[in-house]
């Protein structure tokens, strides 16, 4: 499955969040992993596709309100990879000297 393929799946297919698609029906339907599929949804957000998202699955975004909607899950997302990361940094405090250098 090529990048288009999957744009043009859910453009024809999924318009709007009332049409959603599961991840695992895409993946079954198109033979991939769930994380190729997000990396081929990741590509198409890149190259401006409306390619929106939600518990209900993935969708080709009929209104900017349904893009914003995923714009906002997203940097949810983020934040919480941040929190994560600023507590990995602060965990760096126990190793002393270690820390930083990256040789354990």
């Amino acid at each position: 499955m090529t990048l288009n393929q999957l744009e043009e799946y859910l453009n024809g297919n999924c318009k709007g969040r009332k049409k959603a698609v599961k991840s695992a029906v895409l993946e079954q339907n198109f033979h991939i992993s769930g994380n190729e599929l997000r990396r081929r949804v990741n590509r198409l957000r890149k190259k401006k596709r409306p390619i929106g998202s939600g518990p209900e699955g993935y969708f080709y975004a009929a209104t900017a309100a349904e893009v914003y909607s995923t714009i906002r899950q997203l940097r949810a997302m983020a934040d919480g990879l941040n929190a994560a990361i600023h507590g990995l940094e602060d965990s760096l405090e126990q190793f002393g000297e270690e820390a930083g250098n990256g040789t354990g």
